[in-house]
């Protein structure tokens, strides 16, 4: 049998080996075959294959031999060059490849021990390899640590999920983070959610901000953190208000800062002290009086026997300049002026009782305490008097004037004054020639007394209240029975007639109101239903005259509508 330096080819091929300048080529898979089974027979007969030049190592890189490159596993600790891959080789030729991987030192002195000794130095070289290999694995790759590869690779695929879903987010929208002010939106923003979006019908844009309960909330979780709120901290400590309240309950007086005390000096060298001008006023013989030392001027100059009427005209005229204010005509009341001015009704002078009267409407008005008193000091008797006597017009006026006054939001006076006939005095009064105009106040005059009792009652209701005392005086109160046993139904319809729209509004709101107590009334009277017809034409010529001017909802076209609405329940 030929060894392998025998055989021509092998010898051909170092030769052309060792020749040639460029790299050499491995043989084939075939011929590395044949060579293998060479010199695994050569050794079983004992006969040493060593011959470098023909050696198999020397003849082929390590890479066709069957030694995988481990450089990639391990390329700081491991040697590519010293341990082959075991599934490149066949069990039988592992021996004789692992001799041929040892130095040459070893190789030649493994020749000569016994087998148990080989055997040995195999498994060492064995566990030697193992652990060389477990030790390039872990410092290699992490994952093959003492670690979980299942939980790093599901915290590594959602990492990659997040990013692809941000990446996708920005792509898509773009998101607007909105302030406290309102800032318009561009096409495509997206909002963040609980923001405050309203369209801007000027310019037509969305706007976007945020809401001012977050900003509560915020200031609110601040608070609860230990922080304060955007507060000037420069101006007071809670210490300095501390002390200030303190001061302030003793009624001592707090330092000023420099601030007021610049305010102050600012304010003394604009105006001057009261007591200084009293001063200066009494050098020029003028005295400085409040409105209580004012009234009680005036009402010793009108009770004065020796004061001229003039004077008392004057004063009176006056007088109800100061009572127009509530604190006055209850100060007024309080040293006994207002029952002097009840007394002037009885005068015998008409400008007396005229301006008397005057006074007393501007005392009474949205004033109970001094309504009280004027019914207790017998006003209501005396302005009755007034008005069913033969009196100036202009007396009569301002005697209607104090009459409402006192009977508005009072119902006991309103019980009094149907008590003391007043509804036949104020028939008598509207039929009285050239009473005109006094007619359209008394119309009010009913139209308010009549709604206020209604208001009263449903306000009743609504508040469930079962019996205030203010409902039961109003109960008290049979003003629309009263009205139609005293003909009011006919006298309210006749006024119709009146040529003023004014007059003519008030009247109809007045036939509305007693429409539930009149209705027969109504339809049994042909010239109300004539009249309201005739009224009807002219007001739709001028609603239609508003409509041409552009007045959709104009003072004629509600008046038509008054007059179209007592039509429609006349029929």
């Amino acid at each position: 049998m030929r060894t392998p330096s025998q055989d021509p080819r092998i010898r051909t091929w170092a030769e052309g080996r060792r020749s040639t300048a460029e790299p050499p080529r491995c043989p084939s898979n075939s011929t590395l075959n044949q060579l293998q089974t060479m010199e695994r027979n050569s050794k079983i007969e004992g006969t040493p294959y060593s011959d470098p030049k023909t050696n198999l190592k020397s003849a082929c890189p390590l890479q066709e031999l069957g030694f995988k490159d481990l450089t990639e596993l391990c390329p700081d600790t491991c040697s590519s060059q010293i341990f082959p891959s075991p599934r490149a080789l066949a069990p039988d030729a592992w021996e004789v490849r692992l001799a041929e991987t040892r130095p040459r030192s070893i190789t030649m002195a493994s020749q000569g021990l016994p087998p148990s000794r080989m055997a040995l130095l195999g498994m060492l070289l064995g566990l030697l390899m193992a652990s060389c290999f477990t030790f390039c694995l872990s410092h290699q790759n992490p994952e093959f640590a003492l670690t979980s590869p299942e939980k790093s690779s599901t915290k590594e695929a959602e990492r990659k999920d997040t990013t692809a879903e941000e990446e996708l987010d920005s792509e898509v929208l773009e998101v607007f983070h909105p302030t406290y002010e309102w800032q318009a939106l561009r096409p495509g923003q997206a909002v963040p959610v609980g923001s405050h979006v309203r369209l801007n019908l000027q310019t037509g844009a969305r706007e976007v901000k945020l809401q001012e309960e977050d900003k509560y909330r915020n200031n609110l979780k601040g608070l609860r953190k230990g922080k304060r709120l955007d507060i000037n901290t420069n101006t007071y400590t809670s210490q300095d208000l501390k002390s200030a309240l303190a001061k302030f309950k003793e009624g001592a007086e707090v330092e000023s800062s420099k601030e007021d005390k610049a305010r102050q000096a600012k304010v003394k060298r604009l105006f001057r002290p009261i007591e200084e001008l009293k001063k200066d006023f009494e050098e020029l013989n003028v005295v400085i009086e409040t409105d209580m030392q004012i009234m009680v001027r005036l009402i010793n100059k009108f009770n004065s026997s020796s004061s001229s009427l003039e004077e008392k005209i004057a004063a009176l005229f006056d007088l109800e300049y100061y009572v127009h204010q509530m604190d006055n005509a209850q100060d007024l009341l309080s040293f006994g002026g207002l029952q002097v001015v009840i007394n002037g009704l009885n005068s015998t002078e008409p400008l007396v009782k005229e301006y008397a009267a005057f006074v007393l409407g501007a005392a009474f008005s949205s004033n109970p305490k001094v309504q009280v008193e004027a019914i207790e000091g017998g006003a209501l008797q005396k302005l009755l008097v007034i008005l069913a006597t033969e009196q100036p017009l202009t007396a009569k006026k301002k005697v209607l004037f104090a009459l409402c006054s006192l009977l508005r939001h009072f119902p006991y006076a309103q019980q009094q004054f149907l008590k003391l006939g007043g509804l036949q005095v104020l028939r008598s009064l509207v039929q009285a020639k050239g009473t005109e105009v006094l007619a359209v106040r008394v119309v009010t005059l009913l139209y308010d007394l009549v709604t206020e009792k209604m208001f009263a009652e449903e306000e009743a209701e609504l508040t469930q209240e079962s019996s205030p005392e203010k409902l039961q005086q109003y109960r008290q109160v049979h003003l629309l029975p009263g009205l139609r046993e005293q003909g009011w139904c006919e006298i309210t319809a006749h006024l119709l007639a009146l040529p003023e729209h004014d007059a003519r509004e008030k009247v109809l709101q007045t036939l509305g109101a007693l429409l539930a107590t009149c209705r027969d009334r109504y339809h049994q009277d042909p010239q109300l239903s004539r009249m309201l017809v005739s009224l009807q034409a002219e007001y739709q010529a001028l609603a239609a005259l508003e409509l041409r001017d552009g007045e959709d909802e104009g003072y004629f076209r509600e008046l038509l509508g008054s007059i179209n609405s007592l039509l429609k329940e006349l029929r």
